[in-house]
């Protein structure tokens, strides 16, 4: 699992290079100088800065999840009950405010997450909540037959109205590593990428795609050529690619330490670790101490190695562009399918996939943000469970928990995600108003 986490995010920088088309929506910034530098006949001068900048971002973000995790697993053996909640509560509450679309759609997204939580049997009551008899519901709406509908079967229903989209592929000739001059233009680009990429992933939103974004912005902002940006900037994909793959490392910090997943890459992981009898959180790092540091040794082995793969075979790899989407989508749908059958050998689960993917294509038309799912039907069965426990040892006394400092911190947190934007911009309509509309 590792290892797919963490050549896949370098991986789609491939398809951005040779024919314009992310592999991921991480890489969508590459996308805007890759290209034309290789319609300049320079791909692998493009595809050799993505594999230099990559491997550093994201060996920069395994350090600090190495130094960082232990360090939150220790700070989290403090934490009661009521702290749990009030961060499970923080962490939805971000996803509110910074997933694609209003915050309104992401509001009701997250509410559809908590709900899919509620189904199944109550493990502090025992009670029954809309099973409507079926026995295949005692036990909820699994985690992965639903990701797999929404990001994999929803997905090949997109791509199927655009079948006859024909993309120019460009001429990939050997890679090479980037030059001094190279080096010396971005080398403070990819420190400042790396540090950004690694605290947008500890952040409950699309640390990778936000990650980016900011990356490159960045980037742009402390050139001394912004107007390359967008054409041919060597900076651009440096900055970039170095901020996606350090999300890596940020999410799965939290991820490990604190049960609370970051990314929805990390929700997947988490859902893995869990069917293996992994659970994550402060405990693994003494219960299971040989887990935790397989998983740090094997990510900082897999950016190594991948490393020396993208130099190597990204030209064989780009080959996966040559094949024709009539054959490539069909047997990402059969493989989807088989892999939910093969979780239970539950054709039910099968059925769940296939309707999260028809729910996956109308939340995609209609603007809700469909990539944070597998983090909010995460939380949403956490937050109830820890909002269950402290009410109950509070003896239903739940503004107790507003006594507590930790817990208030993150409440206030919580309310600053939903209604900071909105204060915010009263305040500067008042500033606006008082001076005159002269202040910017």
């Amino acid at each position: 699992m590792t290892a797919i986490y963490c050549s896949a995010t370098f991986a789609a920088a491939i398809t951005a290079i040779s024919i314009n088309t992310p592999g991921t929506a991480a890489s969508a910034t590459t996308c805007l100088d890759s290209y034309p530098l290789a319609q300049r006949r320079e791909a692998g001068r493009a595809l050799g800065m993505a594999v230099f900048s990559s491997a550093i971002g994201g060996v920069f973000s395994i350090i600090y999840l190495m130094i960082a995790a232990p360090s939150l697993a220790r700070a989290a053996y403090n934490f009661s009950r009521t702290e749990y909640f009030a961060l499970t509560l923080c962490s939805l509450s971000m996803l509110a405010s910074i997933g694609d679309g209003s915050t309104i759609k992401n509001l009701i997204a997250r509410g559809l997450e908590i709900f899919l939580g509620l189904v199944g049997v109550d493990n502090l009551t025992t009670v029954e909540r809309f099973t409507f008899g079926s026995y295949q519901l005692y036990e909820g709406i699994k985690f992965v037959p639903v990701m797999i509908g929404v990001f994999g079967i929803s997905e090949l229903l997109i791509r199927a109205a655009n079948l006859q989209v024909v993309r120019e592929q460009v001429i990939m000739k050997a890679i090479t590593l980037p030059s001094r001059a190279d080096c010396n233009k971005s080398w403070h680009t990819i420190v400042r990428s790396s540090g950004i990429g690694t605290f947008i992933g500890i952040l409950p939103a699309e640390g990778a795609t936000v990650a980016a974004m900011i990356g490159y912005n960045e980037a742009k902002r402390w050139s001394k050529n912004p107007v390359e940006f967008g054409h041919v900037a060597i900076e651009g994909i440096a900055g970039s690619e170095a901020a996606n793959n350090a999300a890596m490392g940020g999410a799965m910090a939290p991820t490990l330490a604190l049960d609370i997943p970051s990314s929805a890459t990390a929700a997947v992981i988490l859902a893995g670790l869990m069917v293996h009898g992994v659970r994550p959180g402060p405990t693994m790092f003494t219960e299971q101490a040989e887990s935790v540091y397989a998983i740090f040794w094997s990510m900082l082995l897999v950016n190594i190695l991948f490393f020396l793969v993208g130099l190597r075979g990204a030209k064989v790899l780009a080959g996966v562009t040559l094949i024709l989407v009539q054959i490539l989508w069909p047997t990402v749908f059969v493989f989807s399918i088989d892999g939910t059958y093969a979780l239970d050998q539950s054709i039910f689960d099968v059925w769940v996939a296939l309707t999260a993917g028809v729910v996956g294509v109308f939340m995609h038309h209609y603007g809700f943000s469909d990539a944070p799912l597998a983090i909010g039907l995460i939380l949403g069965g956490m937050l109830e469970q820890r909002l269950g426990q402290p009410t109950m040892r509070l003896d239903e006394k739940w503004w107790l928990m507003f006594t507590r400092p930790l817990t208030l911190f993150f409440f206030i947190l919580t309310a600053l995600a939903l209604f900071g934007q909105a204060l915010f911009g009263i305040f500067k309509r008042r500033l606006l108003n008082s001076t005159g509309g002269t202040a910017e």
